[in-house]
This record gives C-alpha cells, sequence and structure tokens, in this order.
C-alpha cells in the first residue's frame, strides 16, 4: 500500500442501479422551500448520494481495517446461500445486495443525518481513529480534529471543556454579563468528538448533555450557540460504566451505538505495510469524497427529504406498539405502561410474571423492560432514511429500517432476561448479542403483522384516517355515525380479544378519536348548525 494507493477513490458508480441525480426525491413542503434541491452534486460534480458511497468505500478499503459484512442485504431474486460451521452451527449468510460494515457505515450515516454516535469497544480497535476520519471529511485539517477533540478524564472541569473566563473581567466585572469567555474552539466545528466519555465527572457531564440537547453551552451567564454537528463519543464499556457512571439523560442523547468488532489476523499485512509505510489513512483523505460546510448542510436537508412509506411506516408502528404496555401497572387505560412501573419504583418483570393473560414467549413486549420515547424513534426515522439515501433506494425499505433498527436502539430498548423467551437454549446468546436480540424482536413483530394481513385490514387507521380529513362540514348524523364505528370496533374486541399491545395502543388511539368526534358533536349543538 503506497501513498497513492490511499488517494485513490471510487470513479466507477459504487452502486449499481442506484437512484440518479437526475430522478430527484419526492420533497415534502419544507422541501419546496429550500435553496437547493434533492440529487443535487458536490464540488467534484458527483451527486452528494454518491459521494457519501464513495466516502464509505475509501474508508473500508483504504482507511479502516473491517472486513465484515454484518449489515447485510439480500437481492430477492437472487437465491441465498449459507453454511452452518461448527457444534453451535454457526450461520454463515452470504450476502446477495452490496452489504456493508456497521462500524464504518453508521458513523458515516451520523454524519449525514448529523446525530450523535457512540462507538464502543477494548482500547486499540480503532474507535478514535474513526471518528477523526470523520473530521477529516467535513474538511478540517488533521491536526485541527486532533487538538479539538475533548479526552475524558477525572478532573475535567465545565470550563475546562467548554470556556474560561477572561481573568481581566473577573477582576472589573460589576456583572456576570460583563465577563467574557474565551470559548474553546471545538464547540464551533460541525464534527465533534468527545473521547471516553465516560471518564467524565457527573457535573461535566450534565453540561455536555445540554450542548448535546440543546445545541447551547452556558458559563457565567454566557451563551455560546453550537450549531447543527455530528457527535462521535467513544467508550471502552459498552454498558456505559468507567471512571464516573453515565448519567441517563445523556446516555438517552446518543442516537446510535456501533461496536469495534475484533481485528481479523489475515489482514495483519496491511498493519505491516502502514507501520513500513509510516502511513496515517486520516492524513491522506481525497479532496474528492470532503464535505465542505455548505455540502454537509445540503447532504443533510437531501437525507431528510427521503420519502418514509406508509407501508414501512406502518410495521414501525406494529413494532413500538407491542413494547410499552404492562396490563397490571395501573388502574386506568392510559397509566397501564412499563413506564407507570419504573417511575413507581416497581421491578416491571414482577408485575409481568403475574399477568397470565398472554403467552409471554411469542408476546414481543414480554422480553422487554421498557418502550420506546418519541426521541428514539424521531433517530430510528432519521436513520432509516440515511441508509435509503446512502444506498441511492427511492425512498426507505423495510430493509433500510431493519438494518439500523439494532444500532439505533442498542441503548433504548432493554432487555427482561428473566422473560421466558430467552430460556430456549438456542436464543441463550441473545442474552449478549444486544442488536441480533432486537433484530429478532422486529423480524417476529413484522411477522406477526403480516399473519394478520394489517395491510390490507386496518380498521382503525381507516377511523384515523377519515379523521385526519378534518371535520368542517359534517353533519349530526355523519359524525353520529363514525361514533357508532368506534364503538363497534371496541365492542367486537371485549369479548375476542387479548389486550395486546398494538390492540391496547388501538384503543387508546380509538378513544382519541371518539373524543373528537364527542366534541365536534357538542359544537355543533351549542353553534346550532
Amino acid at each position: 500500500m503506497s501513498e497513492s494507493d490511499l488517494s485513490q477513490v471510487s470513479v466507477a458508480p459504487t452502486r449499481a442501479g442506484a437512484r440518479a441525480a437526475s430522478a430527484p426525491l419526492a420533497l415534502d413542503v419544507a422541501s419546496l422551500f429550500a435553496d437547493e434541491v434533492v440529487g443535487s452534486t458536490g464540488a467534484g460534480g458527483a451527486p452528494l448520494d454518491e459521494k457519501l458511497r464513495q466516502a464509505y468505500f475509501w474508508m473500508v478499503n483504504h482507511a479502516i481495517i473491517s472486513p465484515h459484512y454484518d449489515v447485510e442485504f439480500h437481492d430477492p431474486a437472487r437465491a441465498r446461500t449459507s453454511f452452518r460451521l461448527g457444534d453451535s452451527r454457526a450461520s454463515v449468510d452470504l450476502p446477495t445486495d452490496q452489504s456493508y460494515s456497521s462500524f464504518v457505515l453508521l458513523p458515516l450515516l451520523t454524519f449525514a443525518v448529523r446525530g450523535r454516535c457512540l462507538l464502543v469497544g477494548g482500547p486499540g480497535r480503532g474507535k478514535t481513529a474513526s471518528a477523526i476520519l470523520m473530521g477529516v471529511l467535513a474538511g478540517y485539517p488533521v491536526r485541527d480534529v486532533r487538538r479539538a477533540m475533548q479526552h475524558g478524564h477525572p478532573q475535567l472541569t465545565v470550563q475546562d471543556m467548554f470556556g474560561t473566563p477572561l481573568p481581566r473581567d473577573l477582576v472589573a466585572a460589576e456583572s456576570l454579563q460583563d465577563i467574557d469567555v474565551a470559548w474553546r474552539s471545538w464547540l464551533g466545528m460541525r464534527v465533534k468528538i468527545v473521547d471516553e466519555y465516560n471518564r467524565i465527572p457527573t457535573r461535566t457531564q450534565s453540561a455536555l448533555l445540554t450542548v448535546l440537547a440543546d445545541g447551547y453551552v452556558e458559563v457565567f451567564d454566557q451563551v455560546y450557540e453550537t450549531g447543527a454537528s455530528a457527535w462521535y463519543l467513544t467508550a471502552n464499556d459498552d454498558a456505559g460504566g468507567g471512571t464516573f457512571q453515565v448519567v441517563d439523560a445523556l446516555r438517552d442523547r446518543i442516537d446510535v451505538v456501533v461496536k469495534a468488532l475484533a481485528f481479523n489476523p489475515r489482514f495483519l499485512g496491511d498493519l505491516v505495510t502502514r507501520a513500513e509505510r509510516g502511513l496515517r489513512p486520516e492524513e491522506h483523505v481525497p479532496p474528492g469524497i470532503v464535505f465542505d460546510a455548505d455540502e454537509h448542510e445540503r447532504l443533510h436537508r437531501e437525507v431528510l427529504a427521503v420519502p418514509f412509506p406508509a407501508p414501512v411506516r406502518r410495521r414501525l408502528e406494529h413494532f413500538a406498539a407491542q413494547l410499552e404496555l404492562l396490563e397490571r401497572a395501573a388502574w386506568q387505560l392510559e397509566y397501564r405502561t412499563k413506564d407507570t412501573a419504573q417511575l413507581a419504583g416497581v421491578d416491571p418483570h414482577v408485575l409481568a410474571v403475574a399477568d397470565d393473560g398472554r403467552d409471554r414467549v411469542e408476546d414481543v413486549g414480554g422480553q422487554t423492560i421498557n418502550g420506546l420515547s418519541v426521541r428514539a424513534l424521531q433517530s430510528l426515522i432519521a436513520y432509516a432514511k440515511a441508509m435509503a439515501y446512502f444506498r441511492g433506494d427511492a425512498q426507505v425499505t423495510l430493509d433500510d429500517l431493519r438494518v439500523v433498527l439494532p444500532f439505533v436502539l442498542h441503548d433504548k430498548l432493554h432487555p427482561d432476561l428473566a422473560s421466558p423467551a430467552f430460556d430456549d437454549p438456542a436464543r441463550e446468546p441473545l442474552r449478549t448479542d444486544r442488536v441480533s436480540w432486537i433484530r429478532d424482536l422486529f423480524d417476529t413483530a413484522c411477522r406477526q403483522y403480516d399473519a394478520q394481513g394489517l395491510d390490507d385490514d386496518d380498521p382503525v387507521g381507516d377511523v384515523l384516517a377519515e379523521l385526519a380529513g378534518g371535520l368542517d362540514g359534517l353533519d349530526e348524523a355523519a359524525v353520529r355515525a363514525r361514533l357508532t364505528r368506534i364503538e363497534a370496533l371496541l365492542a367486537g374486541w371485549e369479548q375476542a380479544t387479548k389486550l395486546h399491545g398494538d390492540v391496547y395502543q388501538d384503543a387508546l388511539a380509538l378513544k382519541y378519536a371518539h373524543q373528537r368526534y364527542s366534541s365536534y358533536l357538542t359544537w355543533l349543538h351549542w353553534s346550532g348548525a
């Protein structure tokens, strides 16, 4: 491997059949008023999605030695081939469509959506090197990226991390507003790196949380707006431990968790070559895959413009609906959730064991001790759009959603390890393999969705779609007919259906629609319409 080898970028299209720049994605209302349109090109003339793929293949072929294809895609037109090895019958699945290494791909998608990525793995696995490459892709010199990187340590203070008040102002100022702060330069960068974030003291973590969550930092009553950026945090401990336990609110702000997979010794020759020639990939990033500030902004907008079609959204809705219900957590319907138990200091598993009304092996929600927050779902939508954009798809597919879902929900969805679903010896590895467990949950929910035929039979969806059409112009007879339809649906479930998570959420949705119509009916009577 020579320096010229490191500078090579694929000239041919990196993905056959990818959406052409001349075929723009469907735009939402906000996109219609944007300065640029989807399918725009970078400085080198390539569409930004192609440039993003060029960056991936340069990184995976020349920079990050990660010969793993754990993000698998399959072409439905081609027969799949797999082999079983060893006593455990470990499956070797050979992908039939272009597949990727999560350790390279997910940080790159984070760059595109300007999200927050946590890289976990043992020391020396390439976490920091990967984060530095993201900074260089944003157009910053390697030296500046390294200097701007924040290193977690037990003595790190808020002022060390963000800024220091000027000494002369501390002496002469009559109020806090008179004190100028010398802000750290890294705060204004479009790529921010915090190495070993679980070694940062709790108080400093709280200040870091404000920057991650709200995009500003405050020192001595002075506020610095950091702007939109991609964040990369690293930790050696997958559980988030370290010198200091990471506060839950900070962990919750992380969008995606990526593991640095073990090095394959078959590729030791690449390390030998780098050592002999003193090559550092981050110092030889080709200019053609660097995104300037304008391109980075346009890239982000194009990703968000990727359509998320209803059939894919419905499967995500069905999956999320399974997770929150805990029937014995409360008396009132709205509070029968795992969150109610958690807030009361009660172990959700204890209440779940007492509920013998459903099959706790087949029930997807029976394997978790929590549901999904709005923030987690928003992150999942963004990364699914980024995955579709990266692959050149015209819209998000179920495969796009399926492959990113375990990485986004890695720290968001917690297993109930005492669930009987883990008692099967064949499922024992899922206790430690969080990625496979979450993907198996989603696959199970999708199979149940298909078995129920919910694509073709979704009466609750029909009720909500009708309501979304508006109430203007409806007369009393039409409103009463809709109220009767809602009540009939609930009556039909009363004797024939167990209260599974999707039924619970649908019942709440019907109650919402019923209240909207009831309030409108009251208004009709009051107004004399």
